[in-house]
């Protein structure tokens, strides 16, 4: 009787961490419980939202004009994709998979600019997991032969190279050339044009058209569209909804296998990206909470979340297309350094917490006062 009573305690056990991270299902609101259940001060995460609503970020709501407005300084800067004006300041915190904290139109889909970067970045990953690309480390020469990367300077580049952002690959793509894609505060279009390569690996330069050559060259590698692959091998699984879609510039037409495909943008700073609910953005946080698991499935390789979340050379506060928490530049104080998040323009930021098991989003936050809410947050967790 003894022996059964130990074994019931031991199922039970496996069971309880098995159920360790909560995991919403398709369709279903998302499961809330008060934060004082997860032992979390809701005073003080009250206070954390309340400071969110209040510091919206300062630029229009229309988002044609906060873009225009925003990258003035580029030379030839235009609008080439699609836009949507944005809704008001929403967010949602997760303690363990449940739902503590939530303000905003969560369903609302909006723009997300560079947090697209992350959601590039593991599609990226699930072509290395799947034996599409060997290794990050190999040159895109040997799988983009078109071209793109030809020349002494171009044919170094790796993959690591492009999702860390230090290629400084050459050239022109969509309309948009390198150069000018925030150009450097001296000198002119002449300096501009005419400057020294950087070897690939040794300068991280957070550039949209080098992003949108990642994308081109993903795109030839899994030879169909990426929201196609994002949707079937990622976004579907882990339950998201319909409403998210992620374009291209207009004139971004690619023909593969004798049909014509879109390839997509990295960000949104000339319109185009991801647009996306902030409960989407949410499950992809949890997902990468749990080391690339949903539930009993492992949907992208915890080795490969592993790697894009080291430091860069270059800069110790950049992976692939994650931001770290690492001490740097953009170091939060009093905050762990193994924090890592996807960041956009406009305040978009999906934050994933592994010392305390969270995962925070929030859209149109000033981005300034990003440090001083996690802080908040923070201090309510403890």
């Amino acid at each position: 009787m003894k022996n059964i009573f130990f074994c019931f305690l031991v199922l039970f056990s496996i069971h309880l961490v098995a159920q360790d991270v909560y995991f919403p299902e398709r369709n279903v609101e998302w499961k809330e419980v008060s934060p004082t259940d997860l032992s979390v001060d809701s005073g003080l995460l009250t206070d954390a939202i309340e400071f969110a609503k209040d510091n919206e970020y300062s630029g229009s709501r229309d988002l044609r004009i906060a873009i225009l407005k925003g990258f003035e300084r580029e030379p030839f800067h235009e609008i080439l994709g699609p836009t949507k004006k944005r809704g008001g300041p929403a967010g949602m915190i997760l303690k363990d998979g449940y739902l503590i904290a939530t303000w905003g139109d969560t369903k609302r889909v909006d723009m997300t600019f560079s947090v697209t970067k992350s959601f590039l970045s593991t599609v990226a990953g699930l072509a290395v997991d799947k034996g599409l690309i060997n290794s990050e480390s190999d040159e895109v020469k040997n799988y983009v032969w078109d071209g793109t990367f030809d020349g002494e300077h171009n044919s170094k580049i790796t993959w690591e190279h492009l999702l860390q952002q230090n290629s400084d690959w050459s050239g022109e793509l969509w309309g948009g050339k390198d150069w000018a894609d925030r150009p450097p505060r001296q000198g002119g279009l002449d300096d501009w044009k005419n400057r020294d390569y950087n070897e690939p690996g040794t300068v991280m330069e957070y550039n949209d058209v080098r992003v949108n050559v990642l994308a081109y060259s993903l795109l030839q590698v899994w030879r169909k569209p990426l929201p196609q692959v994002l949707k079937e091998e990622l976004m579907d699984k882990i339950g998201a909804s319909t409403t998210w879609r992620w374009f291209g510039y207009d004139n971004a037409w690619v023909t593969v296998d004798g049909l014509q495909m879109k390839s997509v943008t990295g960000g949104g700073h000339s319109g185009a990206g991801l647009f996306i609910s902030t409960q989407d953005m949410a499950r992809f946080g949890l997902l990468f909470l749990n080391n690339g698991k949903w539930r009993n499935e492992q949907l992208i390789s915890e080795d490969w979340i592993k790697r894009a979340i080291e430091p860069s050379t270059p800069n110790a506060n950049y992976g692939y297309m994650w931001w770290l928490n690492q001490k740097g530049s953009r170091h939060w104080e009093n905050l762990s350094e193994d924090i890592y998040y996807a960041a956009g323009f406009g305040g978009n930021f999906i934050v994933i917490d592994k010392a305390n098991n969270v995962v925070v989003v929030t859209r149109w936050l000033e981005p300034s006062k990003i440090g001083e809410f996690m802080q908040k947050v923070n201090k309510a967790l403890h």
